[in-house]
């Protein structure tokens, strides 16, 4: 049986796109799992659309993972644990995502912090995104590493490693452009808000 491959870090309001996010949610089993963001976090109250979606991605198979900016490291323990347990309480994720990671191992101490308090809120699925490629030491950080987020024309330049706990996240992609991790997405969007378009792979051709 092929394993699900396809992360889709889908950040639009479900009352403005409840369309959209009913192909997310059908498309459940093909899934590694959905990026749920609220307010760039799990913002300051409980999203009453956003908690409805993320019951309904459970209940089809889904892993919900909480999005936490974690500004390269700059965030203290205390705040990005904090919000990881907003996630929890009022979304019920069973995973977190955490954008904006460090390259440089300096770091890695202060991740594998943040990993084990993770853990202990019942995250049993962590991706670190880096959106480059990483020092191998966060490779025993977490379940599996974003070593790549940018245009498709950066993309394809370009002769990335890869490895099963690699995971590549492209945008400005044309249709059937297939990043070469086996996780992946990759979607249409351009400008300042690609991720708020469906990927290639849910969305037909046009």
């Amino acid at each position: 049986m092929k394993k699900p491959s396809l992360l889709v870090p889908f950040y639009e309001h479900p009352a403005e796109r409840p369309d959209a996010w009913d192909v997310v949610i059908e498309a459940a089993p093909s899934l590694y799992g959905v990026v749920l963001n609220p307010a760039s976090g799990a913002g300051q109250s409980r999203d009453p659309a956003f908690a409805a979606v993320a019951e309904r991605l459970r209940a089809a198979g889904a892993r919900v993972l909480g999005y936490v900016d974690t500004a390269y490291g700059r965030r203290p323990h205390g705040e990005v644990v904090a919000e990881l347990l907003r996630h929890r309480d009022w979304y019920g994720t069973d995973g977190a995502f955490l954008d904006q990671v460090p390259t440089a191992p300096e770091a890695i101490d202060h991740f594998r912090r943040i990993g084990v308090a993770a853990r202990a809120a019942g995250a049993r699925t962590l991706v670190l995104n880096h959106g480059a490629h990483p020092d191998p030491g966060y490779a025993a950080l977490a379940d599996l590493l974003v070593t790549f987020e940018g245009p498709w024309d950066s993309y394809r330049a370009l002769d990335l490693p890869v490895a099963d706990h690699y995971c590549h996240l492209v945008y400005a992609a044309p249709h059937g452009a297939l990043p070469t991790t086996r996780v992946h997405c990759s979607v249409p969007g351009t400008g300042a808000h690609p991720w708020g378009t469906l990927p290639h792979a849910l969305a037909p051709a046009r």
